[in-house]
């Protein structure tokens, strides 16, 4: 608690020891260096060390809770949203280059915070980083649950790209490709192209890949449930038992042990 608490303070003290015009003038090294500051200065090696238990790879990280990771973005992004959007996205840029997965959502967060202004050509930029800089499931998730998952709804055409991620010899960029449907998915969007994704990922052996796209087909369950039961129901003999029980978790009991029965 204390560590939180201790970060926050020095979140507001970058904020308030910068009057505008200085903030203004900050060179791109000065901004991160700054966030950098605050997330090593927040670090603790007890959370930083219980956080690898969530991870089967190896994942570099500073330490620091989710909630002041995003509590930080935010009050960093007060410094530079005077910016255009190149410029940030060139910021971002430099915090997934980073390798820490704190910088990574910062990064996220910063993209999300811009999605008013996304544009079609914005697509190239999130999917450069999903292919290049991600390397766990978390960073993954923060930018396809949120970034990307926003975009896909602001401009529905790009769906189709989401269908040629889910061949990709990249694990995280699979996982992408249902993950990035999960909030629309629970807005009842987009159901006849997430079950084309899971038919792809169907008999996929990565359980990262197969949490993800039964993780989608739970969303689309919230809205759908009977057409999500029915697809489970003629899918259960192929698809792997960790996605199925992701799949089928937010529906009744009786539908669940139908589609655990074994065929």
């Amino acid at each position: 608690m204390m560590h939180i608490l201790e970060g926050l303070l020095k979140v507001n003290r970058i904020v308030t020891r910068n009057p505008a015009k200085k903030i203004k003038t900050m060179t791109k090294n000065e901004r991160l260096t700054g966030l950098r500051d605050e997330l090593q200065a927040a670090a603790d090696e007890k959370t930083r060390q219980s956080g690898k238990r969530f991870f089967k790879e190896e994942v570099r990280s500073y330490g620091v809770k989710t909630a002041l990771v995003h509590k930080m973005a935010k009050a960093h992004f007060k410094n530079i949203n005077h910016l255009d959007k190149a410029e940030i996205f060139t910021l971002c840029e430099a915090l997934w280059k980073s390798g820490y997965m704190e910088e990574s959502f910062v990064a996220c967060n910063w993209a999300y915070y811009l999605h008013k202004n996304y544009e079609p050509a914005d697509f190239e930029v999130f999917e450069n980083w999903l292919n290049r800089y991600v390397s766990n499931w978390a960073s993954c998730d923060t930018l396809c649950n949120h970034t990307i998952g926003e975009f896909v709804e602001m401009y529905p055409e790009s769906v189709s790209k989401l269908k040629t991620w889910a061949r990709s010899e990249n694990r995280w960029v699979r996982r992408g490709a249902a993950v990035s449907l999960i909030i629309p998915a629970r807005k009842g969007k987009f159901l006849n192209d997430i079950l084309e994704i899971a038919d792809t990922l169907l008999t996929d052996t990565d359980d990262l890949v197969q949490k993800g796209y039964g993780w989608m087909l739970k969303a689309a369950s919230q809205a759908h449930q009977q057409e999500i039961f029915n697809y489970v129901i003629s899918r259960k003999n192929e698809m792997p038992r960790t996605a199925l029980r992701y799949a089928i978790e937010k529906m009744p009991e009786e539908m669940r042990k139908e589609a655990m029965k074994q065929g």
